[in-house]
């Protein structure tokens, strides 16, 4: 069960990073370097956006493995 709410928790994480941070961190990194393409523009900008969004997965994952450990914590193991 402490799998499922890690998973739960990952999938709000990445929606959450998708919908809230990943535009605006990508935009800034973007207006922070200088390049030589538009190709290069687009690629960085979406390679900063994944990222973003595999940060929050990560987290989010934690998150409900926590969660799910707190509550698992007065419970022995079968």
């Amino acid at each position: 069960m402490r799998y499922v709410v890690a998973m739960v928790f990952a999938v709000i994480g990445a929606g959450l990073a998708a919908v809230l941070v990943s535009g605006d961190v990508a935009n800034w990194v973007v207006a922070h370097q200088t390049f030589e393409s538009p190709d290069d523009v687009s690629a960085m900008e979406m390679a900063t956006y994944m990222a973003s969004n595999v940060a929050g997965l990560i987290v989010g994952w934690l998150i409900g493995w926590t969660i799910a450990g707190i509550g698992r914590a007065g419970r022995q193991a079968s």
